[in-house]
């Protein structure tokens, strides 16, 4: 069932960083990107994000296939949410090869699987470490950029979720067929140290250096320099061979780095949908810094669809705006750069699940916004 979906190629295709033309219904206003509103093979989504860092660090994917010939549940839609540290290359670098090599395991397994999803996570931080290993010499400072990775795959009754990192995929499902109460149920694990299970599990796995956790600037950090446990890229806190000269002093390691201090490996979870399922909000941690999980499925299911993951983001720009103790309206004026005092860039795309049949025809491939 699954191949004609990993095979497809770009049919309503976007990529608005200018090197394909935009899909309707797409809106640009100042630092905000949105798609208010458009059709998987599961249902409608709703995807928007908005720009802080001077140069965009988060970046993320919506691909998805036809019905089968016979009408039978849709072939499957493929999420990914790419919030970068440190620099954009890692997670443009994600945008660029994980779902191909998602495709490419499924073309050679038969199908898809948890250990699809983690072969993949694996093929896509080999090959960004060889591409940080290529260019050493020249560009040492890529040793030190990483990225969260979020994916989502729902097909044939199924959602997958990945994730490496602190962007969340949330469940929004009525607390039973006659209810009208949508509860709000997490599908992904954090892998953020501010958690002190994360801290335990990382002291656990590190037992003899007493420093693999700091405070710094009021919050956990590995080693000082990182908040997750787990990332794609950061190679100079996994590869010895990048904790040394020409990379920056600030980024190495004193001590010598006999095993790596972070991981690749994401945290799978398989959830069988059901008819009370209603969507799933997957965003970066911009977002859930300012918004709790049941505040968010409280919005989705409040309001129209339309724009929906625009108006997310807009309500934790609020919170944002009011923790600085400024208008929403003077943050909305300030500056890219300036405007990560204020808030990280921000991913979402909300993903509804609806009965059979859908309306989409061709294959449908959106990456962006930059």
């Amino acid at each position: 069932m699954l191949k004609p979906f990993w095979r497809s190629s770009v049919g309503e295709g976007v990529d608005v960083g200018g090197r394909q033309r935009r899909s309707p219904g797409e809106k640009v206003s100042g630092l905000m990107w949105c798609k208010d509103l458009g059709q998987h093979s599961c249902g409608g989504f709703s995807m928007a994000v908005v720009q802080a860092n001077s140069l965009p660090e988060d970046q993320s994917q919506l691909e998805s296939g036809p019905l089968t010939a016979n009408g039978q549940w849709p072939l499957g839609t493929f999420v990914g949410v790419y919030d970068g540290h440190g620099g954009p290359e890692t997670s443009r670098f994600i945008n660029g090869n994980l779902f191909r090599n998602i495709k490419k395991l499924t073309s050679h397994g038969g199908g898809l699987s948890v250990d699809v999803i983690k072969k993949a996570f694996a093929a896509t931080e080999e090959d960004f470490i060889t591409s940080v290993r290529k260019q050493w010499q020249v560009k040492p400072q890529m040793a030190s950029v990483g990225s969260c990775c979020l994916v989502g795959i729902v097909s044939a009754g199924l959602l997958y979720v990945g994730n490496a990192g602190d962007s969340r995929a949330v469940l929004g499902t009525l607390e039973g067929r006659s209810s009208r109460k949508m509860k709000a149920v997490q599908l992904s694990a954090d892998h953020n140290v501010n958690f002190e299970s994360v801290r335990e599990e990382l002291r656990s796995q590190h037992p003899d250096d007493p420093t693999i956790l700091a405070v710094k600037h009021g919050v956990w950090r590995v080693k000082g320099l990182v908040q997750v446990s787990r990332s794609i890229g950061d190679a100079y806190l996994k590869r010895a061979e990048f904790n040394r000269e020409p990379l920056p002093l600030k980024f190495r390691v004193p001590e010598p780095l006999e095993k790596p201090i972070l991981s690749w490996e994401p945290s799978v979870h398989v959830h069988s949908l059901q008819p009370e399922d209603r969507f799933i909000i997957f965003a970066s941690d911009g977002l859930w810094e300012h918004l709790s999980n049941q505040e968010a499925v409280d919005i989705v299911n409040s309001d129209p669809r339309n724009g929906i993951a625009q108006r997310l983001i807009k309500a934790a720009l609020k919170v944002a705006a009011m923790k600085r103790e400024i208008r929403y309206s003077d943050m909305k004026k300030i500056n890219r750069g300036v405007r990560r005092h204020f808030h990280d860039d921000i991913t979402v795309i909300v993903l509804f699940i609806d009965p059979p049949p859908s309306i989409l025809t061709s294959p449908l491939s959106i990456k962006g916004p930059w």
